[in-house]
């Protein structure tokens, strides 16, 4: 049982720390929440959370057909995963504060909302890689089918409720100018932490 907690621990981190470095999900929410009403954003947060489910299905099933054939298949995985990690820290490092633009948008819908989210996210590279990596790295080929499916439940609710915070937070102008103040300086030390995190693994391995 252990063993399962430091795995959680460490998948509950990186998600944390992914979620917290801007991607296309976070720049769809973003701009739903300056361009729209609050319930749009949110909405396209939902939509966000549900796509992670779309990644989530071919990393759990298809690492555990894979494994069975081909062994080796997770240690390429795990140092590529690494490696992909130390990337986008050193993107999120590297990059700088994000200008937040208003623009004149067609008249938004619920369905528009949701399918807005979930199309960014299922065909988001950086999800399917950070899924890839994440699970490839943290979780133990030995971990039960329960226990992952219990980390991809919390992936799924912990991008829902984050973007959805996110909706929330940026609705407020303050907030906005708050936010593009500091960006710069979250994605400095958000960028360090991941690129900590995969050396960490790779040395570990």
């Amino acid at each position: 049982m252990e063993q399962y907690l430091n795995e959680f621990v460490f998948l509950a981190s990186a998600i944390f720390l992914a979620l917290m470095s801007p991607g296309p999900d976070f720049m769809v929410t973003l701009k739903q929440s300056i361009n729209h009403e609050r319930k749009y954003a949110i909405i396209s947060s939902f939509g966000i959370s549900i796509g992670i489910v779309f990644h989530l299905a071919y990393t759990i099933l298809g690492f555990s057909f894979i494994i069975k054939v081909f062994p080796m298949f997770l240690d390429i995985i795990r140092y590529i995963g690494a490696t992909y990690l130390i990337y986008i820290g050193y993107k999120s490092f590297k990059s700088s504060h994000i200008k937040i633009e208003k623009d004149n948008q067609k008249k938004m819908t619920i369905k528009k909302a949701f399918m807005l989210g979930f199309f960014c996210n299922v065909f988001n590279p950086k999800a399917t890689m950070f899924f890839l990596s994440i699970f490839s790295i943290i979780v133990n080929e030995s971990t039960p089918m329960y226990v992952q499916l219990l980390f991809g439940l919390f992936c799924v609710i912990a991008n829902f409720v984050w973007y959805s915070l996110i909706a929330l937070f940026l609705t407020r102008k303050k907030s906005i100018e708050l936010f593009d103040k500091y960006s710069n300086i979250i994605n400095k030390v958000i960028g360090a932490i991941l690129i900590f995190f995969g050396l960490y693994f790779i040395i570990s391995s």
